[in-house]
């Protein structure tokens, strides 16, 4: 059993992660997932975008529909040079004689 100054401890370390918006919970898995859920949770408590990538991959796994297509399309159309009426032109020469 614990005693006073480790429950103390425990309750105080608690209290500061549920301030930063955590929250404990217990998940079942096999044991062979341990460290891949443990190195997840670590993860998903990161701020930044490699999170938001894992957040969105997970997301994306566990969904029950199918990956939306047309992904490029829609990015190609959120380009800043959609309606700036850039004209891309390439020359035609001939190149170089190339001897064998």
């Amino acid at each position: 059993m614990s005693n006073a100054a480790q429950k103390r401890a425990i309750k105080n370390y608690r209290a500061r992660l549920t301030q930063r918006g955590f929250k404990r919970f217990e998940v079942m898995a096999l044991e062979s997932d341990r460290e891949l859920i443990r190195s997840l949770a670590r993860r998903l408590a990161e701020e930044g975008p490699e999170a938001e990538e894992a957040r969105a991959a997970v997301k994306a796994v566990v969904a029950e529909e199918p990956p939306k297509s047309g992904s490029i399309l829609t990015a190609l159309r959120r380009s800043p040079l959609v309606g700036a009426e850039v004209e891309f032109s390439r020359s035609r020469d001939e190149g170089r004689r190339v001897d064998l």
